[in-house]
């Protein structure tokens, strides 16, 4: 089977992540582990309406068929009860946030796409906006494809600074990238993980030869890992430059130690209903508290 003749569309579109993080982390890896965590202590009532912005976790892709977005279960404005979203956490709080919930997120996204995706949001006049973005632009074809740091920040001002001025009441949570090194670690002694990773071309930039440990894909691995730190460190700070309206969630989803059985087993990168709820229990506990 031609890897590129048969490849499902939405799989070439999608470079988001998988959701996992190492267990191999420590915090001294992580210089900004404390930065721009959510630290109000009165973060004001739950909002009445949200919306969020991201690549095809925030779209639940793969999380209920076969190569489709299941936003139903997006861990941020999803209604699948199992799932138990923001939306649903924040519902149950405020019952007006019912059906104010705004899913502006698109399967393939990166950071250059964050100020459209901003846009979208303020059109919506939401009071809460969740950003989960950054996987696509670490997770690529090659090493070399990555988005640069200095790229990746410029990206994500002109998002918050769209935001700030479209939204200024409103609460932004910003939410740290998995650490897709993690996906390599508990996927490399899979025969289906590695067949699909292959077969599929699916970040390549980390996951090309799984089972190697020759110097040279060591290096890589780490290097690839360290420009998601390197991310992750930018979104703390340009969080905290917003000011006290947003939150970043302290680096919560990048060391949450997340398994293969949290992985769907169609593509072994996406995160499965398992994992959306995983993602939704973990990022919600580090934000503001509602």
């Amino acid at each position: 089977m031609s890897r590129t003749a048969t490849l499902p569309r939405p799989i070439r579109k999608t470079r988001s992540v998988l959701l996992a993080t190492a267990a191999l982390v420590s915090a001294v890896t992580l210089g900004a582990v404390g930065l721009g965590v959510p630290a109000s202590a009165d973060p004001g009532p739950p909002p009445a309406s949200m919306a969020s912005m991201g690549d095809s976790i925030t779209r639940g892709f793969n999380a209920c068929g076969w190569y489709v977005d299941c936003p139903s279960r997006s861990f941020s404005t999803g209604t699948e009860a199992s799932v138990n979203s923001h939306y649903l956490r924040i519902r149950t709080a405020n019952p007006a946030i019912n059906g104010r919930n705004h899913n502006v997120s698109r399967s393939g996204a990166k950071s250059a796409d964050m100020p459209g995706q901003a846009d979208a949001a303020v059109a919506q006049n939401v009071g809460y906006v969740t950003m989960l973005i950054g996987a696509n632009d670490a997770c690529t074809s090659s090493e070399s494809s990555m988005t640069s740091v200095a790229t990746f920040r410029a990206n994500i001002d002109n998002a918050l600074g769209r935001l700030r001025a479209g939204l200024p009441n409103a609460r932004v949570f910003v939410i740290s990238i998995p650490d897709i090194q993690r996906l390599w670690s508990v996927g490399r002694g899979d025969l289906a993980a590695r067949t699909a990773w292959s077969l599929f071309g699916i970040c390549q930039s980390m996951l090309a030869n799984p089972t190697s440990n020759n110097q040279t894909d060591v290096d890589r691995r780490d290097r690839v890992r360290q420009r998601v730190v390197e991310f992750n460190t930018q979104l703390a700070q340009a969080c905290a430059a917003y000011g006290s309206n947003c939150g970043f969630d302290g680096n919560a989803i990048f060391n949450y130690p997340f398994s293969l059985g949290q992985l769907s087993g169609w593509d072994y990168f996406h995160p499965n209903t398992a994992g959306q709820q995983v993602l939704a229990e973990v990022s919600y506990g580090a934000g503001f508290g509602w």
